[in-house]
Parts: C-alpha cells; structure tokens; sequence
C-alpha cells in the first residue's frame, strides 16, 4: 500500500501555472500518466499537469535528469507505456519524485522541461496502454442487490456473492478511449410473448459507472499474489464505462453469462491515476455488521485499516436536444468507489490468481457497476429506472429509460479530502451512433 510523503504535501505548486488552480483536475500532486498525439504525430506517453501535458519523448533527451533515472524514462520516451509498467512499483515511486521536483515551483528544470509541455486542447488522447486480458469483476454490492431484486424479488443476492468476488473474463478488443463513438449494436432479441428471437438493434442501451483496474506487473503461472502484495502489481485506476444491451443480455446470459450484449464496446479514461496519486484517499475497509469475514486470503490488518479508495463519482447525459439548445450535460447520478464496493482493489487482484492464474502488465480489470444505496446514486439506467418502467426527467422536460441514438454519457471521478489537494481522473465519455444496419454484417455501408 503506498505511503504519504513529499509529493503529496497539498502546499506544493508548480511552475506550470494552470496546475495551481483549485478547480483542476491535474495538480502537481496527481500526475497521471496517458497516451496521446498532436496531428500526424506518432503516439507518445505524457503526464497531466495542469491544462497541459509533459512530453516524456521529448523531456527524456533533456539534461535535467540524473544518470540513474534515465532507464526509467526510456521506455517513456519510445511511448511504451507498458514498458515501464513492468518496471515495478518502486521505478513508479523514484520517477514520480523526479517529476515532481521537477515541476514543482522554483524548479532549475523549468527552463529545459517549459518547451516539453503541450497544451491538452491541441492533442488526441489514446487508451493508455496494450491492453492484453480484460476481465469484469461485479464488487458493486447495491447494483448487485438491486438488479438482483428486479428479477429475483425473494432472493436478489446469491448466497456466494458475501464470500466470492464474482467476474468473468471478457474482451480488450473494443475497449475505446474517451471521446470515440460507438455505433448502436444488434443482436438476438426475444420479444415478450414471441415463439422465437428475431435479430435487431437494442431497444436497452444501458451504461454501467464502474472503474479500472490497471495491473503494472504480472505473476508467473502458478504463483498467487497474496493480498499484502497485490497493490503493489497495480500501476493505477481509470475511470471506467462497461456499456450493456440489457435486452440481448436477458436473452443470452444463461447459462454462461454476457456475451454479445457486453463486448460491442467498453469505454476508459485515457489517464491511469496512480496508486501513489491515491494514497491520500484511502479509507478503512468495512463490512456491515453480521455479513461473514473474508476468507483468511482476502483478509489482512493493514487491509483493513485501509483497503478502500474514496472516489466520487458522476454520471452525465447530454441529449441532442440539449446540445442543439446549448445546454450542458445534466448529472443523472453520484456515487462512491469506497461506499458502493463490496470486495477491494487487493481483493480483486489476489483472488483473480489464487487458482493460479498469470496476470501481466497492461491487463485490465472493470470494477463493475459502482451504485450507491440511494435509487439516485444507481450506476445504470437498468436501476435508475426500475429496469425501464421507471423514465428519468432531464431538466429540458425530455425522458429517458435507455439510451437513445446521439445520447452522449460521460463519467467523471474526484477524489477530495480535507488537508490534501483534490484530484480528478479526466473525461470518459462517447456517443451512440445509429446501428449501420443488416449490411454491416456483410462489411457494407448504411446509407
């Protein structure tokens, strides 16, 4: 688990003015790391700071950093982020302590590392990383609770949801970064009452606020992480949008679970906030009273004294009505990282390997739906609208039960604590385009 020290200290500035500002989402104290480009630029890996970006390609080749620090930056500088990931979380630690001296205020590095920087409205952000595995986990207890009470009333969590983080692996082919669309996908529907499935466009498209879970260094096969280690295999989190097709879904999940209705297309941040980022914010980790304790190899004192992260989190909703009309998203929910999870970021790590199982760097895991226990802390519409019969107001007096074409969704995450600087996650939105059509499956074009 990581430590506080001096970069956390909320009184340190930095010269990139921007970064001081009380509303950003980038301080000195944060730092994330992302890939990105500028026009026909190759793609390249930055840190945030401020409104702007730190070009490690371009501050690697300057004269600021001493001689032990520069196998570090290499893979940065040749934008393999995933590189420097497998260099462990010690090389993270050193590196960040660099960096922030580096850009702190008063800094000798600020005449080299000033021509560095890019402005963040000028360039393209990317999926962080290569995303080799993916894998879903389902720790939002309330969301589990709650869907589980719409179709089984008697019984809505099952007996091993208290003693088991529930998953299942899925696909990193369609994970999209923030800002790409996604066209409306098809699949088998079956209408209520129909004798047989007719093949269409989802009529419940549906978001889930989760968010990410970006593993920094792997085990070998045959090798569990124990619990007191397994954050120190996590390189960060990003916020985390796993779209569904509830219609789809209720179709085909049984036996075997989502298929079609989930790997159409998941969206994640482009910025990883280090678990150094997070240290500030963490949080006991809490059961409520009379639910069973872990098993041994989920359970640890220093788990417990701080096992949970608090992250706010938001969801918003932009129309195209709205945006034609020149209003803003409209938030539809808020929630918490700490108070919606049943099962930690360490529990999710050791219990993924304790069969085993290899992890490497760049794998991915989604938290599942973050609800809160408040109806409007839900983190899906499926929730927010009692599974469609339940239409939400927006403030321009249309409604919503699922998603509809050119509906834009965008999640945000803070996270706050008195004495610290706040700091944030960047964007993680898309919009729905129409579905292309029967002719998509032959390759061809929807007019």
């Amino acid at each position: 688990m990581s430590e506080l020290d001096a970069t956390h200290d909320p009184a340190l500035r930095s010269w990139v003015a921007s970064a001081n500002a009380a509303d950003t989402e980038f301080p000195i104290q944060n730092l994330p790391f992302g890939r990105f480009r500028r026009g026909s630029e190759a793609w390249r890996i930055g840190i945030a700071i401020g409104d702007q970006v730190l070009d490690l390609n371009r501050a690697a080749g300057t004269s600021v950093w001493p001689a032990d620090l520069r196998p570090l930056l290499a893979p940065l500088a040749e934008g393999d982020l995933n590189a420097f990931m497998a260099l462990g979380a010690a090389a993270r630690q050193t590196l960040r302590r660099a960096l922030s001296q580096a850009l702190a205020e008063g800094s000798a590095a600020q005449a080299a590392l000033a021509p560095c920087l890019v402005p963040q409205a000028e360039i393209e952000l990317g999926v962080p990383c290569r995303i080799g595995d993916y894998t879903d986990f389902y720790v939002g207890i309330h969301h589990a609770t709650a869907v589980g009470r719409l179709f089984r009333p008697d019984n809505p969590l099952l007996p091993n949801y208290k003693w088991v983080p529930i998953g299942y692996h899925g696909r990193a082919s369609t994970i999209l970064a923030s800002g790409q669309p996604f066209v409306r996908p098809q699949g088998q529907l079956m209408p209520p009452g129909a004798a047989q499935p007719t093949l269409g466009p989802t009529r419940r498209l549906d978001f889930e606020l989760e968010l990410g879970v970006f593993i920094g260094t792997g085990n070998p096969i045959g090798h569990p992480i124990a619990l007191e280690e397994a954050e120190s295999h996590v390189f960060g989190l990003a916020l985390f949008n796993d779209w569904s097709a509830r219609d789809v879904q209720a179709w085909e999940y049984q036996p075997l679970g989502p298929f079609l209705s989930k790997n159409f297309a998941s969206t994640v941040s482009p910025w990883i906030v280090t678990m150094e980022a997070l240290a500030p914010f963490r949080r006991p980790f809490v059961r409520a009273e009379g639910d069973p304790a872990p098993l041994p190899y989920l359970d640890g004192a220093a788990h417990r004294a701080g096992g949970a992260i608090d992250v706010t989190l938001e969801v918003l909703l932009q129309t195209p009505r709205m945006r034609e009309a020149g209003l803003p998203a409209q938030r539809i929910s808020r929630s918490n990282f700490a108070d919606a999870a049943y099962w930690s970021v360490a529990q999710m790590v050791a219990h993924h390997t304790v069969n085993g199982c290899a992890l490497a760097g760049g794998d991915l895991f989604g938290t599942g739906t973050l609800s809160g226990p408040q109806p409007d802390q839900a983190g899906s519409l499926l929730e927010l609208t009692q599974g469609g019969r339940q239409p939400i107001s927006l403030a321009n007096g249309e409604q919503r039960t699922f998603l509809e074409d050119g509906d834009r969704l965008s999640l945000a995450g803070r996270c706050s604590r008195a004495g610290f600087r706040s700091i944030g996650f960047g964007p993680c939105e898309s919009t729905v385009l129409p579905t292309a059509g029967p002719d998509a499956r032959t390759g061809g074009t929807h007019a």
